[in-house]
């Protein structure tokens, strides 16, 4: 990194790599002290070979703290310049053990293959072909544990002739068990499909990249004899033998099909839109494994009905499809087995032990004597200190700072510190955004200090804040001022590529210390050495067991620490429920077909209009093979079903015919299709009606309305003036399109000068409501397609900027579901119109750059600019010379180009890349130009 030249300036203000060049570093080397080892080998006391039954494996986590190793005082070389305050020293407590009198650490070190033939997965038991074996090798599997290996051996399970359902704790190899099973059945039955669920899109994301991977170079087990193109092996013929792997999530823009892939990688409510699309058309002998990862979303109020459907479906089917759940915090295992007549497994085996740890009042305490610790903090007196009552493990100094005058926020900072001082990574959990970001920026003042310039590291940051601040959004102030520290946020309020980009840089170790809130720990795979858990609170509420698992879980991983550490900090008022959390049971996975959830009624309608079942009799059969079932009393739940098909046939969504079976209308088949509920279909079906009566033509807004998703809607708070001020910039063909849905200017200048709410507690109400809401956040999608940048629209509507980026992905999906409701319900002039605005939204563009959107690699903003640079049409772009697109697309990211020309062997690597990606993008337009003009001889 250059240290010569002007400051690079961006958007008006210092950049972090100006500040930077102008601070003074004090700077002296420190290396972590670890403490000398004398682990003795871990002998399994079970034998996997032979394995006819279930057992529970435990692994000790009653180990002595490992980051003392690392006290405070090595670190101070590290002093922060004076002016900063700086974190508290940490010292050993009374109640720490003397070296001699320690436990010995037995680590959680499975046998190797070389003792154990069956921990390789080259073993011939387990059948997996070489190339997959090398691969996770590869990857770095090259031996399983023992647990892993009873699982994977038990009868019926490599076979896949049983189900499965098991528990291991976050870190413990759940996914490899799973991974093995699918990729097995895939390899061995090449006709045969998978889908592989998981809760949310980051996670999608992470598994495709991890599945894609392991496949590469692996081939399918297809037939090797010579056959006669009319024989009767002729089908093997068409069959790929490379393994396709396709993500289906909410905003990928993926063409591929339930045809073009081998491995689904999906979202919870493409997985079930998958399986419905398969049961209809009869393509779901296809499938041959389902994985559900993250079982415990079972009882999710909003999604785990979803879950509960897909797993009753194919329970129902009886097809020769296996079925494998996992969660790292089920409670009722047994139960959820017997429910799936699976086999089922418990683990409490981890490879890498965790201690935990209580922090009360400036005093570290190990967490199994919190139940003590709250008894005798209840009985002390004010002239009383606790400390001389129940010695401390570790002891936090007071600080003389007045922004650590409050204990908690002392020890979270010192704990932190310690840790990066040491040279780890340090994940803080807090309850809510906002304090994300102030914990991060008093964390980065007190963290130690590295050169502006000449280190990796260093480079390493201010390369991050250059990738952040040419993303759309720009860079956020508060991390321009941590990042060059080492420290970030990561909460939902950002944007995706925000948050991709500072989880990236955690986990390479150019951030020490990352604060989250509790969403990262379900969402994304981020280990540290240490979990500092700011606040048993997430928000007002309590934590619950299950996410305080997952928190402390994400201490300590294999291959990338050794140990890991949890601390708890606490404060008086919520002591007592806090012993409590930590006595706490994980809570039993319940049903969400309750009738309060109201999850049966979507879980019939979609039985019926997919033609799983017609009969009373059958309907009954699928209804004793869900969850609710197996928890309620038959008689009742045969009462709410009975109910459920009352309502659905009052709403004409089903049809009950003279021979007592039940059909869907044609309205209830579009329902389904579209993938909506039945009370959001019957809310879209009143939109459309009325605009095939009359649709405003002449303008966009009509279409925007009717594209803007209704789950966006509803989470979208309205800002009254706000809208006023959008309805008075309106045309009158916009005006007209929201008047004839139900918008009225007078009612939102009323509710401007009453500064009043929307009353949502009637039906009428709640109707009115979706009108105003979904008119709202329809502003937003307009803007969108109107290229206007993300971070002005989050500013213009006052929301955050990862809303408008959730709208911007949820949109696709919603607008795909109304134009299929459409040509189900035969309207077929209607969607053509919207089919058509779709691709519109799919671009993220205006009109004119709809052609060069389709392209691979041009996004909305990379189309403008080879527009307004001579390349106007597809055409120009399909005979365009390679080289000539290069320097537009270093105009796309001019700080990483500009980066380039300070480092010859960076310019050249970088411009290579960019000539390979500018063949791509001539070779895609190309191909789109071809097709069109192929398109036009034909007709």
């Amino acid at each position: 990194m250059s240290t010569s030249g002007q400051p690079i300036q961006s958007r008006g203000f210092q950049t972090s790599l100006d500040l930077a060049r102008r601070t003074v570093y004090d700077v002296a080397p420190v290396a972590g002290h670890k403490r000398p080892s004398n682990e003795q080998p871990f002998e399994s006391a079970e034998s996997v070979s032979g394995v006819q039954h279930m057992t529970v494996l435990s692994g000790p986590n009653d180990a002595p703290n490992i980051l003392e190793s690392t006290p405070l005082e090595s670190a101070r070389a590290l002093a922060p310049p004076s002016g900063r305050f700086t974190a508290s020293r940490i010292r050993s407590g009374a109640g720490a053990s003397s070296p001699e009198d320690e436990p010995t650490r037995v680590p959680s070190i499975a046998p190797g293959s070389s003792q154990n033939p069956l921990l390789a997965l080259s073993h011939p038991k387990y059948g997996l072909p070489p190339a997959l074996t090398a691969k996770f090798a590869a990857l770095g599997v090259k031996t399983i544990y023992p647990w892993q290996a009873s699982c994977l051996l038990a009868r019926g399970l490599l076979s896949g002739e049983r189900h499965l359902v098991y528990t291991a704790p976050t870190g413990g190899g759940k996914s490899l068990v799973a991974d093995v099973l699918l990729l097995k059945r895939i390899i061995e039955n090449p006709t045969r499909k998978a889908i592989l669920v998981l809760p949310y899109v980051a996670l999608v994301q992470e598994k495709l990249k991890w599945m894609r991977r392991i496949v590469q170079d692996v081939e399918k087990h297809l037939p090797d004899q010579e056959e006669d193109s009319n024989g009767p092996h002729k089908r093997w013929k068409r069959l790929q033998k490379s393994v396709r792997v396709t993500g289906f999530f909410g905003g990928s823009r993926t063409t591929a099909t339930w045809a073009d892939t081998d491995i689904a990688v999906c979202t919870i409510e493409k997985a079930n839109s998958l399986i419905n699309t398969a049961i209809e058309e009869c393509t779901i002998g296809d499938l041959g494994v389902v994985v559900l990862d993250e079982l415990h979303m079972l009882d999710d109020e909003h999604r785990g009905y979803l879950l509960e459907l897909m797993v009753t479906k194919l329970l129902l089917l009886q097809q020769d499809i296996q079925i494998v759940g996992m969660s790292a915090t089920l409670s009722n295992t047994e139960m959820l087995a017997q429910w799936m007549n699976a086999k089922f497994y418990i683990s409490t085996y981890r490879p890498i032990p965790i201690d935990e740890y209580l922090v009360y009042e400036n005093a570290i305490y190990p967490a199994a004597t919190s139940r003590q610790l709250f008894q005798t903090a209840s009985k002390l007196t004010a002239s009383t200190s606790l400390h001389d009552t129940i010695p401390p493990y570790r002891i936090i100094e007071p600080s003389s700072f007045k922004e650590l005058s409050n204990s908690a926020t002392n020890a979270m900072i010192a704990l932190a510190v310690e840790t990066a001082a040491a040279g780890f990574g340090a994940l803080v959990f807090c309850g809510s955004r906002q304090a994300c970001q102030i914990h991060a920026a008093t964390i980065s003042e007190a963290m130690p200090n590295l050169p502006a310039d000449g280190t990796d590291e260093m480079n390493k940051r201010l390369d991050l804040l250059a990738e952040l601040r040419s993303l759309t959004c720009g860079l956020d102030p508060v991390l321009q001022t941590t990042i060059v520290k080492g420290a970030g946020f990561h909460h939902a309020g950002m944007t995706t590529e925000e948050r991709e980009l500072i989880a990236h840089a955690y986990d390479q170790g150019v951030l020490r210390v990352l604060v989250a809130t509790c969403s990262l720990a379900a969402g994304v795979n981020l280990p540290a050495r240490r979990v500092i858990i700011n606040g048993a609170r997430m928000g007002r509420e309590l934590v619950g067991p299950a996410m305080l698992r997952q928190m402390c879980g994400r201490a300590g991983r294999k291959g990338k620490d050794e140990a890991g550490e949890t601390y708890l900090i606490c404060v008086k008022a919520d002591m007592q429920a806090v012993c409590d959390l930590l006595d706490a049971d994980m809570p039993a996975i319940k049903s969400c077909l309750a009738p309060e959830k109201r999850g049966l009624k979507r879980a019939l309608l979609e039985a019926i209009a997919t033609g799983l079942v017609s009969g009373c009799e059958a309907i009954k059969e699928y209804v004793r093979c869900t969850l609710l079932c197996r928890t309620l009393d038959k008689k009742l739940v045969y009462t709410i079903m009975k109910s459920a098909l009352q309502e659905l046939v009052d709403e004409e969504l089903v049809l009950f015919k003279e021979d007592e079976s039940y059909e869907a209308t044609q309205l209830g088949s579009a329902v389904v299709a579209s993938a909506f509920s039945p009370e959001d279909g019957l809310f879209v079906y009143e939109e459309l009606k009325r605009a095939l009566q009359a649709f405003v033509m002449d303008g966009d807004m009509h279409i925007f309305y009717m594209f803007t998703p209704l789950q966006a809607a509803m989470s979208t708070p309205i800002d009254w003036p706000t809208f006023r001020d959008q309805l008075d910039r309106l045309d009158e063909s916009g005006i007209r399109a929201l008047q004839f849905v139900g918008v009225q200017p007078g009612f939102v200048n009323k509710m401007v000068l009453s500064g009043a709410t929307l009353k949502e507690t009637t039906p009428d109400q709640i109707k009115q409501a979706r009108i105003y809401r979904r008119a709202y956040t329809a502003f937003q999608l307009r803007d969108l397609s109107n290229e206007v940048p993300l971070s002005t629209i989050a500013q213009r509507y006052q929301i955050p900027r990862v809303s408008v980026q959730t709208l911007a992905q949820q949109c696709h999906g919603f607008a795909a579901g109304i134009v299929k409701f459409c040509q189900r319900m035969n309207w077929g002039m209607l969607a053509a119109v919207l089919d058509h605005m779709r691709d519109r939204l799919e671009a993220g563009a205006r009109a004119d750059l709809l052609e060069m959107a389709q392209v691979t690699f041009v996004k909305s903003w990379t189309a403008r600019l080879l527009r307004e640079n001579g390349f106007r049409n597809l055409r120009a772009l399909a005979e365009a010379d390679p080289k000539d697109l290069v320097p537009v697309l270093m105009m796309v990211n001019p700080r990483k180009a500009q980066k380039s020309q300070l480092f010859p062997t960076e310019a050249e690597r970088y411009a290579a890349k960019l000539v390979v990606k500018a063949e791509a993008i001539v070779a895609s337009a190309n191909k789109i130009w071809e097709r069109e003009m192929q398109l036009d001889l034909e007709e």
